[in-house]
């Protein structure tokens, strides 16, 4: 891991732009974690587009930073700077049409999803092996927000994520609520019932197939981009319990 920049943003917080190989992503951290003992750790998923998301994903990073959490973010394959998917754009174009159309999704959905999900989930086991080995990081981990695909992925095969707050906002293979049914560990799920993106019953569906034992499922009113503020203080609240 090579950080190429750094600044110390208003609130104290560091910000470090970092390059892992071909990845690229930020790390914050608060003010007084080189002081400190190491901090837990929140790995922060997007849709794609660092530099789009910076607004959004800077200011998660404050509210965490605020209860002495670390967060970390990478760029998705084929987003922002990284080099295009010919065969993920071309399911896009289709998922588009298809959506326009009325027309069933579910084989666009796999070849837009399945193969993103392949490729960014060793990129984030890659990716906390480099952050857990900075002497200002530790444990707990929790994995927030993005596509849902990937975190139920990192929910399965990554045992140093505790717990996972996850935003269903994006379209799930069906082939992965049999990885839903494995995931054991606490679960925050935030639904926007009126999200003209998502499909609303499956994800229903999806939050009826985690495994885990303690999964909340937060349901508010509104469109995709419309998610109220409480709902994001709630989701605090979650990582408060289980990474402090």
């Amino acid at each position: 891991m090579h950080f190429t920049s750094e600044q110390r943003l208003d609130d104290g917080v560091l910000e470090r732009q970092f390059i892992l190989g071909e990845i690229p992503g930020t790390l914050w951290t608060p003010g007084s974690a080189s002081a400190a003992a190491p901090v837990p750790l929140i790995l922060m998923g997007h849709p794609g587009g660092l530099h789009m998301m910076y607004p959004r994903l800077v200011a998660r990073a404050r509210h965490s930073a605020a209860q002495g959490f670390a967060t970390a973010t990478i760029e998705l394959p084929g987003s922002g700077d990284r080099p295009r998917s010919a065969d993920a754009e071309q399911a896009r174009a289709d998922l588009r049409r298809a959506l326009r159309a009325g027309e069933p999704v579910d084989e666009i959905v796999d070849r837009l999803v399945l193969p993103l999900v392949d490729k960014a989930v060793p990129e984030w086991q890659t990716t906390l092996d480099a952050l857990l080995a900075l002497p200002e990081l530790g444990g707990p981990v929790g994995f927030s927000g993005g596509v849902i695909a990937i975190g139920v992925r990192l929910a399965v095969v990554e045992p140093r994520i505790v717990a996972a707050g996850l935003f269903a906002g994006s379209f799930v293979p069906r082939v992965m609520f049999d990885e839903a049914r494995q995931v054991k560990i606490p679960l925050h799920v935030l639904l926007q019932w009126d999200d003209e993106n998502n499909d609303r019953q499956m994800a229903l569906d999806l939050f009826d197939a985690f495994g885990s034992q303690e999964k909340t499922l937060q349901a508010n009113l509104g469109g995709h981009t419309g998610v109220p503020q409480f709902a994001g203080e709630d989701a605090a609240r979650f990582f408060a319990r289980h990474l402090s």
